[in-house]
């Protein structure tokens, strides 16, 4: 997946995305910090509130200059971003595993994991700048919870299993379930934060959702009482064959490919995801 084509569903997140322009010095954005933290953010993040702000720091100061974030974002970290992404933690169940696939910044997958400690995270990225930041921002952190991959979702069918898939800033809806379903176990789900767009998206690939071995899916809100505006998720629950008929093929090959030890080879020729601390 290539996570520098147009993203759809989460302005100004991404390289070139609305935001990315604007003031410059030299050339360069101009950094700014991050408004104060709003009163609810110590409701979200609980005992990880400290390193919630210290994140949100480094989204206002290194994110902007390396690229990750528009400057015009700056002021709109928290409630657009921060704590938009937050409160999916309230959809998952106790010890789940997540996928955040083209993480990017590490949005949603890093506030989730700052919401939830009881919850795995792998930040699934291709870039490697932007693996190069996620591992920074782990390792400073603290976040024994996350574990950062560069790879495509596409290599990734038959070695990573989770319950959950998120998703933000992408791609559209059938695209996305393409690249993310297959990832999940069985009776597994697919987050994916789709604002405004969320209802057309999904309307538009309910066909292609079937054939990815969907089951049940709706668009549903969350943050409601916490935040001043509700978070709009596409949520897509899978069945027996999650990615349907294609992904279990590869799978299977890729479990007859480990068991006589042969590699298996990714989208773009063997390269292999970067675990965090290499």
């Amino acid at each position: 997946m290539d996570t520098e084509s147009a993203p759809a569903g989460g302005p100004g997140t991404g390289d070139g995305g609305p935001g990315a322009e604007g003031a410059a010095v030299g050339g360069r954005p101009a950094v700014e910090p991050p408004p104060a933290p709003p009163a609810v953010a110590r409701e979200v993040f609980g005992e990880r509130y400290d390193a919630a702000v210290r994140y949100t720091e480094l989204l206002a100061t290194t994110g902007v200059t390396r690229g990750l974030i528009g400057p015009r974002e700056v002021p709109r970290l928290w409630d657009r971003h921060v704590l938009n992404c937050a409160v999916l933690a309230e959809l998952l169940p106790a010890g789940t595993t997540l996928c955040d696939v083209g993480s990017g910044a590490g949005l949603p997958g890093i506030p989730v994991a700052l919401a939830r400690p009881d919850v795995s995270v792998t930040l699934l990225e291709p870039l490697l700048r932007r693996t190069t930041f996620l591992e920074e921002v782990v390792r400073e952190l603290g976040l024994e919870n996350v574990t950062v991959l560069r790879g495509r979702a596409e290599e990734m069918v038959g070695k990573l299993a989770v319950d959950v898939v998120t998703a933000r800033a992408v791609a559209p809806m059938e695209r996305l379930a393409g690249w993310g379903l297959p990832l999940l176990r069985p009776y597994g789900q697919m987050l994916a934060l789709k604002g405004d767009s969320a209802e057309q998206e999904l309307a538009d690939s309910r066909a292609g959702l079937a054939k990815l071995g969907a089951v049940e899916w709706a668009v549903i809100a969350v943050g409601e009482g916490t935040l001043e505006t509700s978070t709009r998720v596409v949520q897509v629950k899978v069945g027996e064959s999650p990615g349907g008929v294609k992904a279990a093929t590869r799978r299977a090959k890729a479990a007859r490919a480990g068991r006589s030890g042969s590699p298996v080879r990714g989208a773009d020729r063997g390269r292999m995801p970067r675990r965090r601390g290499r």
